[in-house]
């Protein structure tokens, strides 16, 4: 029986779709379609969770909110925040990490999370 073994991509519409593919691959290394090569991701953790309608979490009329796992977030952080990049100023520290915000030149938000160890989950660990 077939059955899903990841996700393969993330498809969203943009005003600038080329502009917008070389920040995401300037700063969070990315490689988008147009760069010939994919990105290859390390294994771990991904969450699945659709939001009531209403949600506040990210803001209208964002219909989706794209979730990175970051090693070193406050570095990570502050090399975003050099290059001006908008970073919401709130944090989150919980059980099973560390969160952030950022925005992608789209006003799209983007979370960034730096999972705890415990919840760090790989193939090869």
């Amino acid at each position: 029986m077939g059955k899903v073994t990841g996700i393969g991509g993330l498809f969203f519409r943009s005003k600038d779709h080329v502009a917008l593919g070389k920040w995401y691959e300037k700063y969070f290394g990315i490689k988008t379609v147009g760069s010939g090569e994919v990105w290859k991701t390390e294994a771990g953790t991904t969450v699945f969770a659709p939001f009531k309608a209403d949600t506040k979490y990210f803001s209208e009329p964002q219909q989706f909110m794209v979730n990175f796992r970051v090693n070193g977030l406050d570095e990570f952080l502050e090399t975003l925040k050099a290059d001006g990049i908008k970073i919401d100023e709130h944090r989150e520290e919980m059980s099973m990490g560390k969160f952030a915000w950022v925005y992608d030149p789209d006003g799209n938000k983007i979370e960034l999370w730096e999972p705890t160890p415990e919840n760090e989950w790989r193939d090869d660990a």
